[in-house]
Formats: structure tokens, C-alpha cells, sequence
């Protein structure tokens, strides 16, 4: 088989979690500004806006039934992942609030067993354990600090739900995958997570207070249709239990955004309980090669 075809996967997945998390910086920055809610809104009422007539201008037809209720569900699951993360940002330094929702690829190696008929590696359990002792010492040390930032504990709360979210999200992404195609995976994701939130746009939403907060939103709505192009593409093309490992590569982008927009450092507890977290997985992910899951 063509090692390319190997290869390709690995690195959209890389590709889209990067525009993914430069994606997390700006939105910290717009939450901060409007609240959580309004800035997830506008920024998902934006990628509606240019995924649905790109989707239909190249030749998109409407769902069937089974189709549409998996795009729904990953648009509901979606925005309770994106509001609950967002919101915890907003009390976390980026690089923390990551490193804890990376206990989401564990949980996705059990969902994928049971939603997707994957064999998990027998280590999976002392895995899990393991993961959660990381995400123990980020919380510990960031709840004993001298000066703890207002609501850190409630911030923690919003990333781990958020991570059981995103776990959720990861497997549905990759049955979404199997059955559409990337432009119409991103652009009904959007539009599941948008029909999801405007309920209650007439009690939480506002407008963005200035350009520069709608530019932000903006820009962090193309950062997120490139990466969900990027992950669906990748997602179509092997398991779940490979790509999902790759989402650690996130804490390197999280730490340089979050010091270069934010000036937040890295501490050592946030660094070793990541390492414990990142080891976690290793252990839990079976070693095979992508070539045997490649389509």
C-alpha cells in the first residue's frame, strides 16, 4: 500500500488540531469580551453562513434520515462541548485547561469499543487511572495556588464535562465521516450547534462590543471550518482509536498561544501531570500501523 496514503491522515489530523487551538485562543479572548455563549454563537452563526451555500454550491444534497440525526446529535453534543470548554477558559490558562481535557481521549478509546465495535488494549483501565491522576495534580496545584483565580474550581468542572463531551464528539465524528463527506460534515456540524444554541439567544446572547471582537469570532469561525474539513477528511480515512492520540499535540500550541496572546506561563505541576495524562494514553492505544486502518 502507498505509504502517502499512510502518512496523510497523521498530518491532517495534525493540521486541524493546530487550527484548532490557535481557534481556542482567539475565542478565549472573544469569551472574555462578550461571555462564552455569544462569542460560540456568533462564531457558529459565521461558519453557517459560508459552509452551507459552499456545500450546496458544490453539488451537496440533503441528508437522508439516519444521516441527519447523526449530524444533529454531533451538533447538539458540540455546542454543550464548545459553551462548557469556552466558559472554562475564561478562569484557565490555556495550556491547563487543555492539558485536562486530555483526559477526553481515554474516555474515547472505551466509547469507541462500545459505539464502534473497536478492540481496546487490555492496559486501558490502569490507563484511565493514570490519566486521571494527571488531571488530579493540574487541579490540586492550580486550586493551592497563593492566589487562585475567581471560579478556578467551577473552571475545572466546565473542562472535564466538557472533555466527557469531547469524547463523545470524537466518536460521532468518525461515524459522521464514513458516511458524508468533509464539506457537509463541517457545515452540518455548524449548523447542528447553531439550532442548538438560539433558544437562547433572547436571554444570553449580545452583541459583540467592538470590531475587534467580531473580527476574533470571525476568524476563529474559518479556523474552525478549516480544521472540522481537515478532521473529517482524516477521520474518513482511519480508526479512531489511531488519530486520536494526536490530539496531544495541542498542548504545544496551547502553551505558545497562551503566552504569546495572554502572557500565561507553564507551570511544572501543569507539565507533569500533562506528562502523566500524554503516558496514560500511550499505554491505553494499541500498537499497530495505520496502514492496517487506512481505507
Amino acid at each position: 500500500m502507498d505509504r502517502r496514503a499512510t502518512l496523510y491522515p497523521i498530518l491532517m489530523t495534525l493540521l486541524g488540531v493546530g487550527f484548532f487551538s490557535v481557534m481556542d485562543a482567539m475565542m478565549k479572548g472573544a469569551s472574555l469580551a462578550m461571555g462564552a455563549y455569544s462569542a460560540l454563537l456568533w462564531r457558529c452563526l459565521i461558519a453557517v453562513a459560508g459552509t452551507l451555500p459552499a456545500w450546496r454550491l458544490a453539488g451537496g444534497k440533503w441528508p437522508d434520515r439516519p444521516t441527519m440525526r447523526l449530524h444533529m446529535l454531533r451538533g447538539a453534543v458540540g455546542a454543550g462541548m464548545a459553551v462548557t470548554f469556552f466558559w472554562g477558559l475564561t478562569r484557565l490558562p490555556i495550556a491547563e485547561a487543555i492539558a485536562i481535557s486530555f483526559i477526553a481521549p481515554l474516555i474515547a478509546l472505551f466509547l469507541a469499543a462500545v459505539m464502534l465495535g473497536e478492540t481496546i488494549a487490555r492496559g486501558a483501565i490502569v490507563a484511565s487511572i493514570m490519566g486521571l491522576a494527571g488531571v488530579v495534580v493540574i487541579g490540586t496545584a492550580r486550586m493551592g495556588a497563593s492566589q487562585p483565580a475567581d471560579g478556578v474550581g467551577w473552571g475545572i468542572v466546565a473542562v472535564l464535562v466538557s472533555a466527557v463531551l469531547y469524547a463523545w464528539n470524537l466518536i460521532l465524528q468518525r461515524q459522521q465521516s464514513l458516511v458524508a463527506e468533509p464539506l457537509e460534515v463541517t457545515s452540518f456540524m455548524s449548523l447542528g450547534m447553531t439550532l442548538c444554541l438560539l433558544p437562547f439567544a433572547p436571554f444570553l446572547a449580545v452583541l459583540p462590543p467592538d470590531g475587534w471582537a467580531l473580527a476574533t469570532v470571525a476568524g476563529a469561525a474559518a479556523l474552525t471550518v478549516l480544521a472540522g474539513l481537515c478532521l473529517a477528511w482524516a477521520y474518513r480515512r482511519a480508526e479512531a482509536q489511531v488519530l486520536v492520540p494526536l490530539e496531544y499535540s495541542a498542548f504545544v500550541w496551547a502553551a505558545l498561544m497562551g503566552w504569546l496572546f495572554y502572557r500565561e506561563e507553564l507551570t511544572l505541576p501543569t507539565l507533569a501531570g500533562t506528562a502523566l495524562v500524554v503516558l496514560a494514553c500511550w499505554i491505553a492505544v494499541p500498537r499497530r500501523h495505520v496502514e492496517q486502518t487506512a481505507l
